[in-house]
């Protein structure tokens, strides 16, 4: 009895599996549509708009990362545009939470705005639990990070950037104690703006602070702006201010007069006057280091090609050059935002001030999205390079040339390098033209190609292709281009240069 009743029960499941297995082949949609029904009833992703259209991300964390930098886990409201985002963990829960800068659709020049976004425990889902206006009205040179400016282990939230009168901008917010159902979640403890660089005055912390036992000193923050009471237009006023425990604010303690160089005043005025181009015309070209003891370094330098939309930096053998995105003057000179061109999670905020006619002064905030090593202070100030000289700088530091005019023939077919930055491949009849670039990262000289489309677009997709050089040096001062190239296929992320296994490519130095 008991085996009649196991084998009905066998075969029943057999019929049963068997109907379901005929019900997925005949109507293979049905899962599918009950699965996308899902995925539509899921939270919206909204990404912004940036200036970065054609971003090639070529390593996955560096993908990650940038994704990461642009997605937000909540709907915004219709007429929102998301600016930035920053990720971090303000209360030591399991889950990350979201700072997003964002500004209305109708205004354009008007302020940018933050949302705190957390996880609701209830909920199970992220929701907006707070919200503040910022003094930035330039959407194109935010920057949101934190910092414990108070030494309490709460963590503030800084957002620098530029207003509608060409101002640097701080809002700092501290996280208080409350509920954010009170929507006190954060609270204003700074705004400040000015026409020079606005800077935090950072000063060791104890052993005791740093393994959580004690709280330390706050953190003083540094505006520099015109001396109103000068004829001079390069004296300036460096104005400290200190936080008030007493009040919850940051206020102003302390005021000193910095003299600038007396210089042709009419000149200056030129150089100041806002007008596009004038002042990134002046600081075109190389601009040499200059120590605390007014000694150039050759050592060091930064490169500016506004023609190409280029800066480079060089120092510490290592050769960087970054995509000059976006300027705008301010009252000693320009705010420049670039990216790196083969990491492109690197992005620097440049704030360049007139110190002389000779000299610059220039101030760099690093965006890392990953920790790349990048070890060269930038900060301080410049002098520009005689024409006469940059041709014997290159010599000094043995570091390639940048542009060369040459004509390369091999494997691959000719390739063509014109002196302006741009390169002309053609292979069995398929020409491609783009941009091309040598460069060092780590004491390796690399080359690397992007291509673009007729109308001088980037290439859509990942198409950048990154070479290391077998040569010890591209070009010489003086000598003309080597004669043979050998390029090895890398990829050069967040983890250096990595050997892609393509085999090596010979190229011959050919007639043009």
């Amino acid at each position: 009895m008991t085996g009649n009743f196991t084998k009905t029960i066998t075969i029943v499941v057999f019929i049963l599996t068997a109907l379901c297995i005929t019900m997925l082949m005949i109507y293979p949609d049905f899962f599918s549509e009950q699965k996308n029904e899902r995925t539509r009833q899921q939270t919206r992703m909204v990404f912004p708009q940036t200036t970065l259209v054609n971003v090639n991300l070529q390593d996955t964390a560096e993908r990650l990362a940038y994704e990461e930098s642009v997605n937000i886990k909540v709907n915004l409201d219709e007429g929102e545009i998301l600016v930035s985002v920053l990720n971090d963990n303000f209360d030591d829960d399991p889950m990350e939470e979201q700072i997003a800068a964002y500004r209305m659709v109708i205004e354009d020049k008007n302020p940018v705005y933050i949302t705190y976004i957390d996880f609701d425990e209830t909920l199970k889902e992220y929701r907006r639990v707070w919200n503040a206006q910022t003094a930035v009205n330039y959407s194109g040179a935010v920057s949101i990070y934190t910092k414990d400016l108070i030494g309490d282990h709460r963590p503030c939230v800084l957002v620098s950037g530029m207003n509608g009168e060409g101002k640097h901008t701080l809002t700092v917010f501290r996280k208080t104690l409350a509920g954010p159902e009170e929507n006190t979640l954060f609270t204003k403890i700074a705004e400040i703006r000015m026409e020079g660089t606005i800077t935090v005055q950072e000063t060791a912390r104890t052993h005791a602070y740093q393994t959580g036992i004690a709280n330390d000193k706050s953190f003083s923050i540094a505006a520099y702006g015109h001396d109103n009471e000068s004829t001079n237009i390069l004296d300036q006023i460096e104005i400290i201010y200190a936080y008030n425990g007493k009040s919850g604010l940051y206020e102003e303690s302390r005021v000193r007069r910095i003299p600038g160089i007396q210089v042709e005043q009419q000149r200056v005025r030129e150089l100041l006057s806002g007008k596009p181009g004038v002042f990134a015309n002046f600081i075109d070209g190389l601009w040499y280091y200059v120590d605390t003891e007014g000694m150039i370094d050759n050592r060091q330098y930064i490169y500016f090609n506004p023609q190409n939309h280029e800066i480079i930096f060089y120092g510490d053998e290592v050769q960087q050059i970054f995509t000059w995105q976006n300027s705008n003057a301010t009252r000693y000179g320009l705010h420049i935002t670039s990216q790196n061109i083969s990491v492109t999670t690197l992005r620097r905020t440049l704030d360049i001030e007139l110190e002389s006619l000779e000299r610059i002064r220039v101030k760099v905030f690093e965006d890392v999205r990953l920790k790349l090593g990048v070890s060269a202070p930038w900060d301080g100030s410049y002098r520009k390079a005689p024409s006469g000289e940059i041709a014997a700088s290159n010599k000094t530091i043995a570091a390639p040339a940048t542009h060369i005019d040459a004509v390369y023939e091999g494997s691959i077919g000719k390739i063509r390098f014109f002196p302006d930055g741009f390169y002309e491949m053609n292979s069995r009849g398929n020409v491609r033209r783009g941009k091309y670039s040598f460069l060092l990262f780590n004491g390796k000289n690399l080359l690397e190609l992007r291509p673009q489309e007729p109308t001088g677009t980037a290439v859509s997709g990942n198409s950048r292709e990154t070479f290391l050089i077998g040569d010890a040096a591209v070009e010489k001062s003086g000598e003309g281009p080597s004669e043979s190239l050998s390029l090895l296929p890398v990829r050069l992320g967040a983890r250096g240069i990595q050997d892609l296994r393509e085999g090596t490519i010979s190229l011959l130095l050919a007639a043009d």
